[in-house]
């Protein structure tokens, strides 16, 4: 077995071991139980969160890379443009060359909101900076809340977690006392929160912000309520509540039912087949991967599937991917990497989940169809 093939799980193990850690101090350091340890080094669970990859490299002194089997200087590091955006969350003045109206700000944003949803995502990366000046330079909450959203939406994907609860965090700050604009804020939040492992906060902050949305305000509003009850399943599954995740994600389907027609102004993708896009990862939680893989199966074939965003079909695949891997189908797992690459490209070369489950299905002998290619394009080639 070469070094690409090793599971990330045996890594960790190797790598305890060299630092003189057992198992139960690796989980302590960790904050973590020895039973985690223990079913990341067997690969009954996986390892597959970057910001969890780099909590575990960060304690036990090595690069991500070591653990993933990646070379040093590979695309999984930093990619080219995060240092500005952190440079431009750290500006507090607006330089006068950017001061915009708010129309001219709004058409600015709204462009970058469908560069986001069709999966451009280096594109996205080069102007968003430029973005964060002109949206505070036109001093509108409504363009600054959607500036820090897309900012945020797009750090997750990049493994960038504590950057992006920063820009989510900037984004409540901005909505003020408007509660659609802080219904739309928190769903930031939680994203942000759970790509970073604090399942339990964004449990929390999801659910307090679906609370406060009321059946006698918009369509809209409605939706980012029904998206909140949606992060919140996935949190509470994430804490291992797992009937709390089944009953916020009928909440849920019970606001779909009642949506028809409206235009998704907050850009939330929500409606019957969201809905049904969390019981599969719900199932996937709960160890369950007969029925979220059956699940799956049913979902993609829905007439609402083809009309959800590229980005949103392209990270939903790359979770169905995680299924089959876990369910130990690695072929199931290829297709649905190939499935997402020609939905969203970026979503395979430029996210670090990926490359973790392409370095996964690499290992089948022979390799599935489509997974050497993809192994080439990302960097993972021998």
């Amino acid at each position: 077995m070469t070094g690409d093939d090793v599971p990330i799980g045996r890594r960790v193990a190797s790598w305890r071991v060299r630092r003189q850690m057992t198992q139960q101090v690796l989980a302590d350091r960790l904050r973590r139980s020895k039973s985690w340890v223990d079913k990341i080094e067997r690969g009954v669970r996986p390892l597959d969160r970057y910001s969890v990859i780099q909590e575990v490299a960060h304690v036990l002194r090595v690069e991500p890379e070591a653990l993933l089997g990646q070379p040093r200087g590979t695309p999984a590091g930093t990619p080219d443009g995060v240092d500005d955006i952190r440079a431009a969350l750290a500006r507090y003045d607006t330089p006068e060359a950017t001061q915009q109206t708010p129309e001219e700000a709004g058409r600015q944003v709204g462009h970058a909101w469908l560069t986001y949803q069709h999966a451009h995502y280096g594109e996205l990366l080069r102007v968003l900076p430029g973005l964060l000046d002109a949206a505070q330079g036109a001093r509108s909450a409504e363009v600054l809340v959607s500036a820090y959203r897309i900012t945020s939406s797009l750090l997750v994907k990049l493994g960038e977690a504590e950057l992006a609860w920063l820009a989510a965090d900037r984004a409540m700050g901005a909505a003020g006392d408007d509660p659609v604009l802080a219904a739309t804020a928190a769903v930031s939040v939680g994203q942000a929160l759970r790509a970073s492992g604090r399942d339990r906060l964004a449990l929390a902050a999801t659910l307090a912000a679906a609370n406060r949305v009321r059946p006698q305000r918009s369509a809209g509003e409605w939706a980012v309520g029904g998206t909140l009850l949606l992060q919140a399943a996935l949190a509470a599954a994430g804490c291992g509540e797992h009937r709390h995740a089944a009953a916020l994600t009928d909440r849920a389907a019970g606001v779909a039912t009642n949506l028809r027609g409206y235009d998704d102004q907050h850009r939330t993708s929500f409606g019957p087949v969201a809905v049904e896009l969390v019981r599969v990862l719900l199932a996937a939680a709960r160890d369950n991967s007969v029925e979220a893989l059956r699940r799956h199966s049913i979902v993609v074939r829905r007439e609402g599937w083809r009309w959800l965003p590229a980005e949103y079909r392209g990270a939903y695949l790359l979770d169905a991917a995680r299924v089959y891997v876990h369910a130990g189908d690695l072929r199931g797992a290829a297709r649905a990497l190939v499935d997402a690459d020609s939905v969203a490209p970026a979503e395979v070369r430029g996210r670090p989940l990926a490359r973790t489950l392409i370095a996964d299905c690499a290992r089948a002998r022979p390799a599935p169809a489509g997974v050497a290619r993809l192994a080439t394009l990302v960097g993972l080639t021998r």
